[in-house]
């Protein structure tokens, strides 16, 4: 019970990161015209989770959970498809990484959000399945959150596509023990070029 409540404070949305200034590429895709209701926010999160960069995350999650934290932040680096992409990991792991070394007073340093809740996780022996279950779900609700803003969406559809998505959440956790960094790969190319496009876009509401 107690690793629960901790994975669920670190994951929650008011753990001060600040992913709530970030839409990862989603705010190019709501003004492109790609993603309009309930039912295209869950068919575009679906690939992000499934090919794309949730699923990436939780591959180098598992990786610093295990061992070489510098190596892993750097193919981790080398990975992130857009210079915003780096920027928002950046900043959501350094934002991560002070907490957690202020409060637990663990051992962490500065490294991409992903990597930095990994290497936490592993110095305090949490469960790596329940780790990957609730990144992936906090993952999932920043966008939705930021979704129900832009599409606009209510509150209530919002919720029941994130409540639909959690069967992809427990199910990249059930993977989470066999991942090596050799199963990097990311087939979202929709996401990846949103948020590459979202460097120029403008107006904007959201750093990403």
């Amino acid at each position: 019970m107690k690793d629960l409540l901790l994975l669920s404070q670190w994951l929650s949305p008011a753990f001060p990161v600040g992913a709530f200034a970030y839409s990862h590429g989603l705010e190019t895709a709501v003004r492109a015209g790609q993603v309009v209701d309930a039912a295209r926010l869950e068919a575009w999160l679906e690939d992000v989770i499934n090919k794309g960069s949730a699923r990436s995350d939780a591959v180098l999650l598992t990786a610093a959970y295990r061992g070489d934290v510098g190596e892993v932040d750097l193919v981790a680096r080398a990975f992130q498809p857009s210079s915003e992409r780096l920027r928002e990991a950046e900043q959501l792991g350094a934002a991560f990484a002070r907490t957690v070394r202020d409060v637990w007073a663990l051992d962490v340093g500065d490294a991409l959000y992903p990597v930095a809740v990994g290497h936490a996780a592993g110095l305090r022996r949490l469960p790596l399945d329940d780790t990957v279950a609730l990144y992936a779900q906090g993952f999932l609700a920043n966008l939705v959150s930021a979704a129900v803003r832009l599409v606009p969406l209510g509150q209530t559809e919002g919720q029941a596509v994130l409540a639909r998505l959690s069967v992809a959440c427990g199910a990249l956790a059930r993977e989470a023990s066999q991942f090596t960094l050799d199963d990097l790969e990311n087939a979202a190319f929709l996401s990846d070029i949103a948020a590459m496009r979202h460097e120029t876009l403008q107006p904007r509401s959201f750093q990403s």
